[in-house]
């Protein structure tokens, strides 16, 4: 890419110098630093093609669309310094006195540190969604949430843009790659609904993160046979680039608690996520046991008879007998054998003598042998 971008800055203002060729494909880049410069208050840019060769009308659009940015932040864009073709282009286009091509550059502070930006690395990525999409998301949420023109508009934002989350889909390799279109697409609609535009950050910023998130989740979760819980997945993750930087510093690997102080966490926390980490594939039950001469596989071990299976019956049917009993006997029965309570103890309480409590629960028991024995 034949594009140098020089940056100063001063209060609420930025100074971008532009040295070489500027044309559609290297705007992304140029819009990237300018809101840059945006998110950090600057709103006043002063744009200086003193030393820019070519500019194409695509990289015009950009300028334009950087101008309404930054008005809507309160400040202004000036491009200044153009000459021969640059000059030019922005005659023939017409928006050379918009962009006040003519005025000379009014940069009040000289002597500042100069840094050139690299045009390599993730901002490529920004150029892959439409530009008028950020206007389009900022009308969007100026509408009421009632308003039916905001359905229609978002369905319209959302189809613009699904050109550009199936492309970075298609850069995972992956047998399934119509799971992955849709994965991006989920993500995609997250990243609309999600977008604050307010903040003056372009879409694409925005968005790409968002989308790759979303893909490198549903890997994530594909992969493993037990789903863990976020929180979990988080904090493995989080613990692994931590290991390794405790390792280094402490000279031994490190215990949980000195994982849990570096990274702010409940030692429990810790603890419960090492646990899970090898839960997340469980064994097949078809699996050998290990020293089994017969064969014999994991799923013939798991499981037994419950006995007690075979006293649901009696329990239903004794129920019913108990509720026959006078009042005084059910709550003697249950004294004894639900409270634990023994004779005399149930004596005092329901208010007899401890020889009518024996013949009461004497009498009890023998009627519900007898019913039970003749069903």
């Amino acid at each position: 890419m034949d594009l140098t971008v020089t940056v100063s800055t001063h209060e609420d203002g930025g100074l971008v110098e532009l040295t070489g060729t500027l044309d559609f494909a290297a705007a992304p880049f140029v819009r990237h630093v300018m809101f840059e410069l945006f998110d950090d208050g600057r709103h006043h840019i002063a744009v200086d093609v003193t030393r820019l060769r070519l500019l194409d009308a695509g990289a015009i659009r950009a300028l334009l669309y950087l101008l309404r940015r930054a008005e809507q932040l309160g400040g202004g864009l000036h491009v200044a310094g153009a000459t021969g073709a640059v000059l030019t282009a922005l005659e023939i286009t017409g928006v050379a006195k918009k962009l006040r091509a003519y005025d000379e550059l009014d940069w009040p502070a000289t002597g500042l540190e100069r840094r050139v930006v690299p045009l390599d690395g993730a901002p490529a990525a920004h150029g892959l969604w439409p530009v008028e999409v950020t206007d389009l998301l900022s009308s969007l949420h100026r509408l009421a949430p009632q308003d039916p023109a905001r359905v229609r508009l978002r369905d319209d934002i959302i189809e613009r843009c699904l050109p550009a989350a199936y492309r970075l889909a298609r850069r995972f390799h992956s047998d399934s790659i119509n799971d992955l279109l849709q994965v991006a697409a989920l993500g995609l609609v997250k990243a609309v609904d999600g977008f604050d535009a307010v903040r003056g950050v372009e879409f694409g910023t925005y968005a790409t993160p968002t989308v790759i998130g979303e893909i490198k989740r549903h890997f994530r979760d594909r992969n493993a046979g037990i789903r863990l819980p976020r929180r979990l997945q988080e904090l493995r993750l989080a613990a692994n680039r931590a290991r390794d930087d405790l390792t280094q510093t402490l000279g031994h690997a490190p215990s949980a608690p000195e994982l849990a102080a570096h990274l702010d966490v409940d030692t429990g926390q810790i603890l419960e996520m090492m646990e899970s980490t090898g839960s997340t594939r469980p064994l097949s039950l078809d699996l050998p046991v290990s020293g089994a001469d017969d064969e014999q596989t994991l799923g013939d071990t798991v499981g037994a008879e419950d006995p007690r299976l075979d006293l649901v019956d009696d329990r239903a049917t004794l129920q019913a007998i108990i509720a026959r009993l006078p009042e005084r006997e059910q709550r003697i029965l249950s004294l004894r054998f639900y409270g634990n309570q023994s004779q005399s103890e149930i004596a005092l309480e329901v208010g007899l003598s401890q020889m009518h409590v024996s013949r009461l629960l004497r009498h009890s028991l023998d009627y519900l042998h007898r019913h039970l024995t003749d069903r």
